[in-house]
């Protein structure tokens, strides 16, 4: 019984959805503990896509803002990383992350000019970012 409002985009062929309310405390609840309530509405809905359409579904939510300001963080973490690796020559490892959080450190290294790699098993799967 919570309130919001659905805002729908596509953003590099990709159909994003998101959840927007006045009390981005309310919605909290839908996204839960480091986005892992948000992270299992964005399979599920996934899924019910897949199974109406036929199709896999490459949709992103976001609710209250959450993928929005985390995409900003990773953002700035991958740049610091490049930048980091620019000065040191060394390779750097990552903490581990969500296959989201590392697409969005793998685009900023690429736009610093480097290159990055995930490696281990998920969920400890991780982000290593190389030199030039």
């Amino acid at each position: 019984d919570l309130d919001g409002d659905i805002d729908m985009d596509v953003e590099a062929d990709r159909a994003s959805v998101s959840i927007v309310s006045e009390s981005a405390r309310d919605l909290q609840k839908l996204v839960g503990r480091d986005g892992e309530v948000l992270e299992a509405l964005q399979e599920l809905t996934r899924l019910a896509v897949h199974r109406e359409t036929g199709d896999r579904s490459r949709l992103m939510l976001d609710i209250g803002g959450f993928r929005a300001k985390k995409r900003e963080e990773l953002t700035a973490l991958g740049a610091k990383a490049a930048e980091d690796v620019k000065s040191s020559g060394e390779p750097l490892k990552l903490d581990p992350m969500t296959p989201f959080e590392r697409k969005v450190v793998h685009d900023a290294v690429a736009a610093a000019g480097l290159r990055s790699e995930s490696e281990g098993e998920e969920p400890q799967r991780f982000v290593v970012v190389l030199p030039a």
